[in-house]
């Protein structure tokens, strides 16, 4: 720990003393709770994005060479007998090795297939006992929740030390809830970078750090520090599993939730109405504010990111898709996608793109599942229709903020008018 804070004390006399133009990144990513996290404490996770650090193994790095776009780095507990590892971006977020096969819809089963298979690619030793570590958690990430980005400038140089550290320290489990968890692993990063940007709460969070208190700190030191440079921007959720919920602070998780809230008021009435009065007074943090929306499909979905989708442009767009739905069902029924994709296999195609396996009408069909497939393989055109629709309405579906910009549902849209022309081209053709 003293090694960080020297290395640390020194690049603040780097950062304070040179002008060299900005080359590179750092991104706190803040990951929305789901499952029994969302459900009971509520605090998510968090990791670091390095946009020019990339992995020579999962726990080796190096430098990036041209065209790389950088890894995450991340704490969990019991990660094949070490403390972090490190995930491609696009591996770590959908668990594909490109943004181009990059599921439309997903469900439970092809989530596990396709973790399954991409880290079945990485030199990890086997589990000790299978399925009992959360590797899976670190690929697909994006299948589970909504992240929110958090990215400042850094220095070539710095990234050059950080693996140099990174590399020599033991990379061993050592993972503890209140003193060594994923938040804490996040503010030696980033606070190797920026002495003292990201600080615990003694009283929010009862002297834990969490994910929400990192990236809220950090948004805070930004303010007094102009040459961080800092961006936000939200990487939505991969429509069709259930949604995340919003991430907590330690006493928010216990005081504030409902389901915590009625049994602490019976016994501290006091307590609940000094920790809500400081909660609206100033421990309130929207990790949306202001941020941008990701498109993994954009040619640099860092570098452009756009404008959430406003509330006159979602009730255009949802009166565009109720309509198509409503011709799609007057020029035949149309399958039920959720159903069908429950009863059906994942599996790849010949060059490796994600599809979905199925009995469709008496007969054995595939349906690409990406924008690399979807329209073309021969799949029956009502499934893709299907398909598209279903996406397309889980996108619209309303939320604050809204998780999805103009042109990622003008690239949907323009995706279901080819299916739709094709569909009817399938129907001309039968009578």
């Amino acid at each position: 720990m003293r090694a960080w804070k020297r290395w640390s004390l020194c690049l603040a006399v780097l950062i304070a003393g040179t002008s060299a133009p900005v080359r590179a990144q750092v991104t706190l990513l803040l990951e929305e709770p789901y499952s029994y996290d969302g459900t009971f404490a509520g605090t998510g996770h968090t990791a670091v994005y390095l946009s020019r650090v990339c992995a020579a193994s999962p726990f080796q790095l190096r430098r990036c060479e041209s065209g790389e776009q950088g890894v995450v780095i991340s704490r969990y507990h019991g990660i094949a007998g070490h403390d972090w590892m490190a995930v491609p971006l696009i591996p770590y977020l959908y668990a594909v090795a490109r943004a181009e096969d990059i599921p439309l819809f997903a469900d439970a089963k092809l989530v596990a297939f396709l973790r399954k298979n991409y880290l079945g690619t990485l030199a990890l030793p086997p589990e000790k006992k299978p399925g009992d570590e959360p590797r899976y958690e670190l690929a697909g990430s994006a299948y589970d929740r909504t992240l929110y980005g958090f990215r400042i400038a850094t220095r070539p140089e710095q990234d050059d030390e950080l693996i140099r550290i990174l590399n020599s320290s033991p990379n061993v489990e050592s993972y503890k809830l209140l003193k060594r968890n994923c938040a804490d692993f996040v503010k030696q990063i980033i606070n190797f970078y920026y002495p003292h940007a990201i600080h615990r709460s003694v009283i929010a969070d009862l002297g834990v750090t969490t994910p929400k208190q990192a990236a809220k700190s950090l948004v805070h030191s930004s303010k007094h520090h102009p040459e961080m440079q800092l961006t936000r921007f939200i990487i939505p959720q991969v429509p069709g599993q259930k949604r995340s919920k919003p991430v907590h602070g330690v006493l928010e998780s216990l005081v504030l939730a409902k389901k915590y809230v009625t049994p602490v008021l019976l016994f501290h009435p006091v307590l609940v109405g000094t920790v809500e009065v400081s909660y609206w007074a100033g421990w309130r943090f929207n990790p949306a504010k202001g941020a941008m929306i990701l498109d993994p499909n954009s040619p640099e979905p860092f570098n452009t990111p756009e404008p959430p989708l406003t509330a006159v442009e979602r009730r255009q767009f949802e009166q565009m898709v109720s309509r198509a739905r409503s011709a799609a069902a007057e020029a035949g029924s149309l399958p039920s996608w959720r159903k069908l994709q429950g009863g059906a296999e994942p599996g790849l195609d010949a060059a490796g793109h994600p599809v979905l396996r199925m009995t469709f009408e008496g007969r054995d069909v595939q349906v690409g599942l990406s924008r690399s497939n979807v329209l073309r393989l021969a799949s029956p055109p009502e499934l893709v229709e299907d398909l598209l629709l279903t996406r397309l309405e889980a996108e619209l579906k309303p939320g604050k903020p809204m998780k999805t910009s103009e042109s990622m549902l003008d690239t949907d849209w323009k995706l279901l008018q080819s299916t739709a022309s094709a569909r009817r081209e399938s129907l001309s053709a039968k009578r």
